[in-house]
């Protein structure tokens, strides 16, 4: 009741830092007419202002009124579209390194195009982060018209390829006009990059495998908007992002510790768990194994792999029989799907069981592969040092968002 009462009197949070926006909507308003008569060549000097501003000990809230101002005149120019005054209290959120909740079809790419300006305007480039490709190329192609009259740079990441965007450039068809061609590194070092968080994720990956500095393509991760917030920092939050390449590991021992399977006997060297699905080793056992492999102390540090290699190769024969857990086809083993009975080409068992059932089945032992780099989007996205989203529903994650985040969200009217 008293909570009902106080809202009535002074407004919900989210009612309170809207009118805290309003004075800011006004004053960006106010500019606009400054705007009007400027020649469209004259966009990119208001630019070279703002940076000089900046470089002078101003700070972006300080000049955030008359370069918002600047990008809706533009806007208006090129692309016929005027922001709204709601429009621009979502660049003001933004901006803020909140998440803005719009309706859709409230036109949240044009809303970007506020924010991504003002804070490219310190030249440690911001990123635009979108769910897929096709996104990605659009709204860079269809904003890039404002960007680019107003003197900044736009690149696109794609999975293959990346892009700047160049009004004068053909492009290879329709898809790609204005898209011309250039390095990761070239695409990173644009004022605005647009891409996915897959491509974003994995490209820090692969930087953080590189030898020299000079060889990374990202730079410091300064400020992201996130678009479809919800999906990618909520139900994504914990996808990794893996990179895996082979390992440098002989299957000889594979093969090695297989020839000795025949002499190890049920209960009297091992105990089998059917519940846990374990093979453990007995006494007698590990004494028969290290008279078998001539390794000295199975349990000396310097045999942990050994040791490992012994317990799936019982595991191998032992607990997966053919036809019931495996086929052998085509010299190959394929996994059966416990559940379905259906046959999973192309999928492995991991941590060397996969060798050890090939070695079993004496067909070719692929190399097994190993995790390079690992990293999840909940992490990654906590690396910038200014985070921002928008979505049509995030009120209702809102203390998640808090909470791993601290993010706050704030619905537009």
């Amino acid at each position: 009741m008293l909570n009902g009462l106080l809202k009535k009197v002074f407004g919900s949070k989210n009612d309170r830092e809207i009118k805290r926006i309003q004075p800011i909507v006004q004053e960006i308003n106010s500019h606009e007419q400054e705007m009007k008569p400027l020649r469209d060549e004259e966009f990119k000097e208001q630019t070279l202002r703002f940076k000089e501003a900046l470089a002078g000990g101003k700070n972006l809230n300080e000049i955030l009124p008359k370069a918002f101002a600047a990008v809706r005149e533009v806007s208006l120019r090129k692309l016929k579209m005027r922001h709204f005054d709601v429009q621009l209290i979502g660049g003001v959120v933004l901006h803020e390194g909140k998440i803005a909740e719009m309706k859709t079809g409230e036109g949240k790419t044009l809303v970007a195009t506020l924010p991504l300006y003002l804070n490219a305007l310190s030249g440690l480039g911001a990123h635009l982060v979108t769910v897929n490709d096709y996104l990605a190329r659009r709204d860079a192609r269809w904003m890039g018209p404002i960007y680019h009259t107003l003197g900044l740079s736009v690149g696109v990441i794609q999975h293959d390829k990346s892009f700047i965007y160049d009004p004068e450039y053909a492009g290879a068809n329709d898809a790609f006009l204005h898209l011309r061609p250039v390095s990761r590194k070239q695409a990173y070092l644009a004022d605005i990059t647009y891409g996915t968080n897959n491509e974003f994720g994995f490209d820090y990956l692969r930087d953080n495998m590189k030898f020299s500095l000079d060889e990374y393509v990202q730079r410091d991760l300064h400020f992201a908007i996130v678009d479809e917030v919800d999906s990618i920092l909520i139900d994504e939050a914990r996808t990794p992002l893996i990179i895996s390449g082979p390992t440098e590991e002989s299957t000889d021992k594979y093969y090695t510790i297989d020839r000795i399977m025949p002499g190890i006997k049920k209960d009297e060297h091992y105990t089998v768990d059917e519940k846990a699905r374990q093979v453990l080793l007995t006494d007698d056992g590990i004494t028969k194994i290290e008279g078998l492999l001539k390794c000295g102390n199975l349990y000396d540090p310097h045999n942990i792999e050994t040791i490992h290699h012994v317990n799936q190769a019982l595991k191998a024969h032992v607990l997966f029989n053919r036809d019931v857990d495996y086929v052998v086809k085509d010299n190959q083993i394929i996994i059966v799907d416990e559940f379905t009975g259906r046959l999973m080409p192309g999928r492995r068992w991991s941590d060397g069981l996969h060798q050890a059932v090939e070695a079993k089945e004496k067909v070719k032992i692929e190399n097994e592969n190993q995790t390079l780099a690992t990293i999840t989007f909940q992490n990654y996205f906590r690396m910038y040092a200014k985070l921002a989203g928008m979505t049509g529903t995030a009120d209702t994650e809102a203390a998640e968002f808090n909470e791993i985040y601290n993010l706050e969200v704030l619905v537009a009217p």
